[in-house]
Order: C-alpha cells, then sequence, then structure tokens
C-alpha cells in the first residue's frame, strides 16, 4: 500500500474529472458556488470511500455475474444515507444540489473505482483511494466554483468580493461557463503532465 503515490495519482496523475474524465456532468452543473462545490464533494468522497471498503470487503464473496448490480445496491445505500443526512441538517443545500446527489448511484467516479480498484485490492487500500479519488473530484469542484462564482456574480459565499462597479461575466455562470471553465482546467492539467513526463524521459536519458 503505498499511500503517497495514491495521494499523488487522486490528486493529480489519475485525478477523476481532469485526467479520467469521469463525473463531468456534475461538475459542470453544480459548480456556480462554493457551498454546492463542497456539498457535493464531501458527498461524493463519503459514499466512494465507504462503498470501496464495503466493495473490498466483499470482493471475494460477489458473483462475477452480477458484481455490478451488487456495487449499485451498495451505492444506492450511502447515497440514500447521506441524501436523507442533507434534507434533515442541510435542507438548503439538498435542494441547491437537487437531482445531482441521487444521481450519485450512477456517477462513473465511484463506479469506476468500486470496478478497478476496490474490486482488486485490500479494505485499507480501498479505503485510501475513495478518500484521495473524492479529495481530487473535490478539488476540482472548489476551484470551478470559484472562478465561476467570484468573476459570474463578483461574490463568494454570498460576501460580496469584487467592486461594486465591477460587471459580472453572467456567461461564467451559464452551463456553457461550466464547459469552458472545465475544458480550461483539462487543458492546464493535460499541459502540466505532458510538460512532467517529457521532464522525467530528459533526465532519463
Amino acid at each position: 500500500m503505498n499511500v503517497k503515490k495514491q495521494f499523488k495519482e487522486g490528486l493529480i496523475t489519475q485525478n477523476p474529472v481532469l485526467v479520467q474524465l469521469l463525473g463531468m456532468c456534475s461538475t459542470m452543473a453544480i459548480t456556480t458556488s462554493i457551498m454546492n462545490g463542497l456539498g457535493m464533494g464531501v458527498s461524493v468522497l463519503i459514499i466512494l470511500t465507504l462503498s470501496n471498503i464495503f466493495i473490498a470487503l466483499l470482493r471475494k464473496i460477489i458473483p462475477d455475474e452480477v458484481r455490478i448490480a451488487c456495487y449499485i445496491v451498495v451505492i444506492a445505500g450511502f447515497v440514500t444515507c447521506v441524501q436523507l443526512l442533507l434534507k434533515a441538517y442541510l435542507p438548503a443545500l439538498d435542494k441547491s444540489l437537487g437531482v445531482f446527489i441521487p444521481l450519485i448511484v450512477v456517477n462513473c467516479i465511484i463506479l469506476g473505482r468500486a470496478e478497478a480498484f476496490a474490486n482488486k485490492n485490500t479494505v485499507g487500500a480501498s479505503a485510501l483511494d475513495g478518500i484521495f479519488q473524492g479529495l481530487g473530484y473535490t478539488v476540482v469542484l472548489v476551484i470551478m466554483c470559484f472562478f465561476r462564482e467570484l468573476f459570474g456574480s463578483g461574490k463568494l459565499m454570498g460576501f460580496q468580493i469584487m467592486p461594486t462597479s465591477y460587471t459580472p461575466a453572467l456567461l461564467l455562470v451559464l452551463p456553457v461557463g461550466g464547459f469552458l471553465c472545465l475544458g480550461a482546467l483539462i487543458a492546464v492539467m493535460q499541459w502540466a503532465l505532458a510538460k512532467s513526463a517529457k521532464k522525467k524521459e530528459g533526465t532519463k536519458q
């Protein structure tokens, strides 16, 4: 179990959104405010970690023929728990995130990690994978929320940040703004990874 490697993969080299290109629908849809981004990111992190642990525990007894169905049942159970907690303690956030909390059940990040990692590794490694992949997802959401909320409304978490004379770039809070921000982040990540790989090749030579 290489914690440093898993941390790097979750946040950088195998980032679920910017490298694996998973979960992009919710990433673009809910990143209009930092509260939405944090709420969605933490929800996915909790569900991903718990489902990874549970699937790793059961990986040797789940028949291959029904493993995807079993994954969905496990994930749906944790999604329901998280949604009920949000409704009870953070109803405004639950209302703001809307249908995207129930849709976590079929989020490609969670299903992908269940199939690619938790089904083949120990409970400890699977738990760390869930935490780090969830953190990688959350970081991307928060970065997108920061730019879209700040420049799209001039505010952050409801507080006026930009001068009152600032004219908000309303395009950023529209769906097209999500595409533009996500595309820019993916481009930056791919450029950084390519540069790092080129540097490593130069060092080896």
